[in-house]
């Protein structure tokens, strides 16, 4: 008798082909007595058929909520914007943890509904780490935009539509192109540079050219003093790679920007934590995320000022799905195998009925 039922839902976000399951994680999951469902999904990475050669079951595309209760929803991001309650428990990225746009409404789904919610940003093992994270790509795949947008900018252009590239080795090959062969003399500064994502990105920059020290490695000893920061304004490219729970400074602001005039060498921010909608926002020069067919969007810099463009997906991993879903899916994969009963399942349960009683106190859910 199979364990539990995983149902792999496909993904409706545009332009997302990223999977929390591969094919190779559900093999090792049905071998340990998990029942498997995938959805079709033509926008996925990997085909229907590695799935179905793994021996999953194959269902309809967007089919999960005629699952039976008894499954338990996997997917990675959020769900589309509805009031239907949710009677499945779900594991995926739910973003609304943090008081961002909406977190009332997604959490008051569950609550009517009667489903729980595991959320993947919040699965950590004892001593606090998460146990799956797609840092290390969203880092490298948002430096690798931001280079490709300080490229279109020297040209007097914006960046154009991004699309996935099959590995690492062409999508850094199509960056150094882009510069002419290389990153010499462009300087960047990273901020959360000892983080997954921090090391990510830099990674990217060294991989393309640039001199070590032309890349500026910032983490919680250099923001100590508080932002914001002239240092930022010396780069061409800036990458936000920090994990935002409290409120903090901003990091850089619009009026510095302007007051810098034509000075400023910065072209292209790069905001990889993506806290758009979060109150305490430490990038507040822009306020909506950007997608792979509109990679960028202006700031005002004030008239007479070279331009400046903010780079802001919240998906930039999908730069590299099958990459990023390999490496996120191994790392998921341990704690798969002991679902739910393993402690970072009852923790994630635990926090989620505390977001719930939050949003039940403030918003009345």
């Amino acid at each position: 008798m199979a364990k539990s039922c995983l149902w792999l839902r496909c993904e409706t976000k545009e332009f997302e082909r990223r999977t929390a399951l591969t094919p190779t994680a559900a093999k090792r999951l049905l071998d340990a007595g998990f029942d498997i469902v995938v959805e079709r999904d033509e926008q996925r990475i990997f085909a229907d058929s590695e799935y179905e050669a793994a021996g999953c079951t194959l269902v309809a595309n967007n089919s999960w909520s005629t699952a039976p209760t008894t499954a338990t929803i996997l997917g990675l991001k959020e769900l589309q914007e509805s009031a239907d309650p949710l009677p499945h428990a779900h594991i995926q990225f739910a973003h609304c943890y943090k008081n961002q746009a909406g977190w009332s409404r997604v959490l008051s789904r569950f609550h009517h509904g009667g489903g729980k919610l595991y959320d993947l940003e919040f699965l950590t093992d004892a001593s606090g780490r998460r146990v799956a994270a797609f840092g290390f790509h969203a880092g490298f795949a948002g430096a690798a935009a931001g280079a490709l947008a300080l490229s279109a900018h020297r040209r007097g252009e914006t960046l154009g539509h991004l699309h996935p590239f099959d590995t690492e080795t062409a999508l850094v090959a199509a960056v150094k192109a882009s510069l002419s062969g290389g990153g010499k003399g462009v300087k960047a500064l990273v901020i959360g540079a000892l983080g997954r994502c921090g090391r990510g990105a830099v990674d990217l920059f060294r991989k393309i050219g640039l001199a070590e020290e032309d890349v500026i490695k910032w983490d919680l000893a250099e923001t100590t003093k508080g932002g914001p920061f002239q240092e930022i304004l010396d780069v061409d490219i800036f990458v936000n790679c920090i994990y935002l729970n409290s409120a903090i400074p901003p990091f850089v602001t619009r009026d510095q920007i302007v007051a810098a005039g034509p000075q400023r060498a910065l072209a292209v921010v790069v905001d990889v934590s993506c806290d758009t909608t979060n109150p305490f926002n430490p990038v507040p020069i822009y306020n909506i995320n950007t997608t792979f067919a509109q990679p960028t969007v202006a700031v005002d810099v004030g008239p007479g000022n070279p331009s400046l463009s903010v780079v802001s997906i919240d998906q930039l991993p999908t730069l590299l799905p099958r990459e990023a879903s390999e490496q996120f899916s191994l790392d998921l994969l341990p704690s798969l195998l002991e679902f739910p009963a393993a402690g970072v399942w009852t923790d994630a349960e635990t926090l989620f009925k505390e977001k719930v009683a939050a949003a039940a106190a403030l918003e009345g859910i």
